[in-house]
């Protein structure tokens, strides 16, 4: 059942508001704004219903998120492959991994808590997009690589009243 709502996006066309219910959360998206998403790297937040898969997090950093969904903690070998040709694209995988992918076991903090979101995931279009997250924002909300971006304790806050089934409408 869609809930969390990406809405009123500000000037800075890379920030907006992730709404659930009474709860109006600041976010960062794609430096590419909103919109129809073209192909893997064009930095925009694909408009659309994602289901709220699945909740990450870095045990060595941070605890074990308070929430309803199913968790996993991110180990120093975890991966995403973002190589449009490969078969396990917009998956994650074990790293190392030969194709294109990113870490999600990062140096920065961003990937501390990953809400993954079922963008181009049942069925995947080739080339279409991949790992599309809520995660942490960087400092005044600087645009993401086309990811929803929240404040550490307004993350805590969503994940707290987020439920299985949930989805994010990004209109």
């Amino acid at each position: 059942m869609p809930r969390p709502i990406l809405r009123g996006l500000s000037r800075a066309r890379s920030q907006g508001k992730l709404c659930l219910g009474a709860l109006h959360l600041p976010c960062a998206i794609g430096r590419g704004g909103r919109g129809p998403k073209q192909r893997e790297g064009d930095a925009i937040t694909p408009l659309g219903i994602w289901a709220v898969r699945e909740v990450l997090y870095r045990a060595d950093r941070t605890r074990r998120p308070r929430t309803a969904l199913s968790v996993r903690a991110i180990r120093p070998h975890d991966g995403w492959c973002d190589a449009p040709g490969d078969r396990n694209y917009n998956r994650p995988v074990p790293l190392p991994y030969p194709a294109s992918h990113e870490r999600l076991w990062r140096s920065d903090w961003l990937y501390d808590l990953v809400v993954v979101l079922g963008y181009n995931d049942r069925p995947r279009s080739l080339g279409r997009g991949s790992a599309i997250f809520i995660h942490l924002a960087h400092p005044r909300y600087a645009p993401t690589a086309g990811c929803i971006a929240l404040s550490r304790a307004d993350m805590l806050r969503l994940l707290e009243r987020l439920r299985p089934g949930d989805s994010v409408v990004i209109p």
